[in-house]
């Protein structure tokens, strides 16, 4: 009887091991809003600000980038007036509605595409499981 009692004890405690460390890594909201900062950033650089348009024979490439790098408390803001929470102790799952009309809304919302972005959150880590452009 005590043979078995030691692989039984010693499975359960690797899984409450195990158990404990995810509640442990669960990222945080401020984490998170640090990660999807960094990832929307990127994104703008990449994507948004190489498509400026010309302006007088100027282009707003190099300025749109200067906004972006010069304004990420306040994109930081956005993102977490932006994102629920649903905290299920060892994992979270973020969802971020990315519009225009949250910051302003007076601002015409066919304007500027509006975006969906579900997040899970385990270990330290942040996996996009949903990106979709509404």
């Amino acid at each position: 009887m005590k043979s078995c009692k030691i692989p039984q004890s010693l499975g359960t405690a690797i899984l409450t091991g195990l158990l404990v460390s995810l509640a442990i890594s669960n990222p945080s909201e401020s984490e998170y809003e640090e990660y999807a900062k960094e990832q929307l950033t990127d994104y703008l650089q990449k994507n948004v600000c190489p498509q400026a348009p010309k302006i007088w024979g100027k282009s707003l490439k190099r300025e749109c980038k200067r906004l972006v790098n010069s304004n990420q408390s306040e994109i930081k803001d956005f993102i977490s007036q932006s994102t629920e929470r649903y905290n299920f102790i060892l994992f979270s799952i973020y969802k971020t509605e990315l519009s225009i009309t949250k910051v302003s809304p007076f601002f015409p919302s066919d304007l500027l595409p509006s975006y969906h972005f579900g997040t899970l959150a385990v270990g330290h880590r942040f996996y996009i499981y949903q990106a979709e452009q509404q």
